[in-house]
Formats: C-alpha cells, structure tokens, sequence
C-alpha cells in the first residue's frame, strides 16, 4: 500500500495539491492582493505545470498499472481545488466581476454538488464514471482559467486574452451544467427517497 501511495501517478497528483496554494501566493508577492504582470506570467506557468500533471497522473497510473485508491480520491479533489481556488483568486482580484461571476459560480456549486454525490453514491457502492465530456469540461475550465490567470498581462502582447478567458468561462460553465446535470440524473436513479 505504502508503496503505491508514493507511486508517481501519486506524487504527480500530492504536486498538484501544493501547487494550489503557490498559485494564490503569486498573487501576494507584494504582501497584499495585487496581480502585476510578473505575478500573473508566475501564477500561469505554475497553473499550466500544474494542469500538465492532471493528464499524466492517470495517463502514467493506467499505463504503468498503478492505479491505487488514494489516487482515485484526490485526483478530482486536487483538480477541484486548483480550479476553486482559482477563480476565487480572479473573482477577488477583479479579472471575473460582474454578470461573469455567475459563470464562475455555477462551476463552484457544480463541482461541490457532484462531489457531494459522488459520496453518497460510493456509499452505496455505486460507481459513476468519468464521461469523455466531463473531461472535456475539465480541459476547457483549465484553459480558460489559464487566459484569465494572465489576463491584463496577456492583454499587453495579444489584445482580448482576458475577453477569451471570459468567453471560454462561459462555455466552461454552459458544459459543467450539463455534465452536472448527466451525473445528478445517473445519481437519481438509486435515491431510495
């Protein structure tokens, strides 16, 4: 067991766990919520490391057979927390405000949900698999969190990558309804009440 839990699939997920955290703090260089270009250039290439390691943790834990429970358990977490954790850095800052928030709110309460029955269901040892769109859904809220992340910096060399994110955020947030939708109506099915 020990050995497995220290598998690299596993370690590549542990990694994108503490990336979570250094994403925020690039954010706080300067000892309070600011986002200078240096910073935004920063929280990116921390963020896209961190979503390369998304793929590979269960692309290398299939190929390599070292699937293992703990690493069926915190890989939606730690893509959960990156993508929260996120956007509300964004929403804090600035870069989503307004109508877009409402976007970044369905994502949070989406992701919330299905984890929350996702539990419940594996309490009944009922299992919900991962649909091909779902992973798409996770792709496109990467990507778009990307853009976002390097908003007014990116702004300065390509005009209208933070008008991209938000974009992106929307048709992130249009999937994640209705992947959330897929997983409750599967989920419905072994609600005794």
């Amino acid at each position: 067991m020990a050995s497995r839990a220290y598998s690299l699939p596993n370690l590549l997920t542990y990694f994108r766990i503490v990336c979570v955290p250094l994403v925020v703090l690039t954010f706080f260089m300067e000892g309070q919520l600011k986002s200078p270009d240096y910073a935004r250039w920063t929280a990116l290439t921390i963020f896209i490391i961190a979503s390369i390691t998304d793929y590979f943790d269960g692309y290398l834990a299939r190929a390599w057979q070292q699937t293992s429970t703990i690493g069926r358990m915190l890989d939606p977490i730690a893509d959960k927390l990156l993508v929260a954790a996120a956007l509300l850095l964004l929403a804090a800052d600035g870069t989503i405000a307004g109508w877009s928030l409402w976007a970044a709110i369905v994502i949070l309460c989406r992701e919330i949900l299905v984890s929350g029955l996702r539990e419940y269901l594996a309490e009944l040892k009922v299992s919900v698999p991962v649909t091909r769109l779902a992973k798409w859904k996770t792709t496109m809220q990467m990507i778009a969190i990307g853009f976002l992340l390097l908003g007014p910096a990116g702004d300065k060399i390509v005009p209208g990558i933070t008008i991209a994110g938000i974009l992106l955020l929307w048709v992130s947030a249009v999937i994640t309804l209705y992947t959330g939708y897929d997983y409750f109506r599967a989920g419905l099915r072994h609600i005794d009440d």
